[in-house]
C-alpha cells in the first residue's frame, strides 16, 4: 500500500480519494509523486536542518566541568570541615 504525503490538509502529489493512505511522518511515504514534490523535499530539509541545529547544540554544551561540579557538591555535603575541596575558590578551612 501506498502511503502518500499529507500537508495543509491536502496530498502533496494531488491524488484524491477518500481511501488513500496518508501520512506527515516523513519515513512514512512511500508514493514517488509525493516525494518529488517541492513540499516534501522543504520539509526534509527543514528536518535535517533541526537534526543539525540539535546536534551542534548537543556538542556545544560541553560536559567535561560536570565531574568538577558534582565533585566539589559531593565533597562539601561530607561531614567535616576538612572535607572541603581542596584548590578550588572559597575554601575558608582545611
Amino acid at each position: 500500500m501506498v502511503t502518500h504525503f499529507k500537508v495543509g490538509g491536502h496530498l502533496a502529489c494531488g491524488h484524491k480519494g477518500s481511501n488513500l493512505t496518508s501520512s506527515s511522518v516523513l519515513t512514512r511515504v512511500k508514493c514517488r509523486s509525493c516525494r518529488n514534490t517541492d513540499a516534501f523535499k522543504e520539509a526534509r530539509k527543514d528536518e535535517r536542518n533541526a537534526a543539525r541545529r540539535a546536534a551542534r547544540k548537543a556538542k556545544a554544551t560541553h560536559t567535561a566541568n560536570d565531574w568538577r561540579a558534582a565533585w566539589t557538591q559531593r565533597l562539601i555535603e561530607m561531614p567535616g570541615l576538612q572535607r572541603l575541596p581542596r584548590g578550588f575558590t572559597g575554601q575558608p578551612f582545611v
